[in-house]
């Protein structure tokens, strides 16, 4: 005989979600909502849009790179880009 799964409550932010999984088990609760996006229908993206003016040379050679790392061009930036902010921020902690 199966088992009826309850509906997973809705969170107002990531604290409720984590103290709420912290004391249940996931087995016992639908995933339909995760599976269609209806989650958290409060919760404010963590990232913003940004434009980037770069010269088309430096463009087409992240994406020639990234191309080889198997990534997509994007993702290779931000990681090329958090790697140089922890870098900066660890060098001026040390001043």
């Amino acid at each position: 005989m199966k088992k009826k799964r309850k509906r997973i409550p809705r969170f107002k932010n990531e604290d409720q979600v984590r103290r709420f999984w912290s004391t249940h088990s996931p087995l016992d609760y639908e995933h339909g909502p995760i599976l269609t996006g209806n989650f958290f229908p409060k919760l404010k993206p963590s990232t913003i849009l940004t434009s980037l003016r770069m010269p088309a040379w430096l463009m087409n050679a992240l994406r020639g790179i990234a191309n080889k790392k198997d990534i997509p061009a994007q993702s290779l930036m931000k990681l090329y880009l958090s790697e140089k902010v922890e870098e900066e921020l660890r060098g001026s902690s040390r001043r």
